[in-house]
């Protein structure tokens, strides 16, 4: 069985097409190119499809990376592959790199109020991000539990001349941080109205890109 790998983004309207949509959609892309999918035996056989840390809705991404099973192993011509807007791959390469060697996601944020919030509160939401603890109440399969979140987000940089606007590295696995999580990192008085996430880059635990 052959895999190729596909970096792609999913930006604009297209961060509401769900995770199982987009694996769809992307299937039925690659079949109109004319690219011949390996497929599952048995009485339901599906394609290999393998997605890298699936993204949450309405979070956008410029780094996304999914492995596809082929018949010949060759480099399909990317202008071929017609996808939804929003939805483009930049890049098709071959790897041998296994996606739970992904440890870390550098994220774009944008925090966002409803109401004005004055300097002193600005400040309070850079010192929550940099705390040396952030205890949160993480909600996993067995149910919720506390956790010390600080550990698993580092190099926050907050962009100059916007207040509520940073970049940094959270976990990407074991544990995972996601967008609840990074919400929950303010206290009741700084808790925004809501925000916004954008994959920038991944990393392994050397953080070196991964590919």
């Amino acid at each position: 069985m052959n895999k190729i790998r596909f970096r792609y983004k999913k930006t604009g309207r297209a961060k509401y097409i769900s995770h199982l949509d987009l694996m769809a959609t992307l299937q039925r892309a690659l079949i109109r190119a004319g690219i011949k999918l390996s497929y599952s035996g048995g009485f339901n056989p599906h394609p290999y499809i393998s997605c890298a840390l699936p993204l949450s809705v309405g979070a956008e991404s410029i780094c996304e990376l999914v492995d596809v099973a082929v018949e010949n192993g060759m480099i399909p011509d990317l202008r071929a592959i017609k996808l939804p807007k929003g939805v483009e791959v930049n890049e098709v390469y071959t790897s041998a790199r296994k996606f739970n060697d992904i440890s870390w996601i550098e994220i774009l944020v944008q925090i966002h109020y409803d109401n004005y919030i004055d300097e002193v509160t600005a400040v309070g939401i850079q010192e929550s991000l940099k705390s040396n603890s952030i205890i949160i109440s993480k909600r996993t399969k067995r149910g919720s539990k506390e956790l010390d979140i600080a550990p698993y987000i580092k190099d926050v940089q907050f962009c100059s001349g916007e207040k509520f606007t940073f970049k940094a590295k959270i976990s990407a696995q074991n544990p995972t941080i996601n967008i609840d999580d990074i919400e929950n990192a303010f206290d009741n008085n700084l808790k925004p109205d809501y925000i916004k996430i954008k994959r920038i880059e991944l990393y392994d635990s050397n953080m070196v890109i991964f590919n």
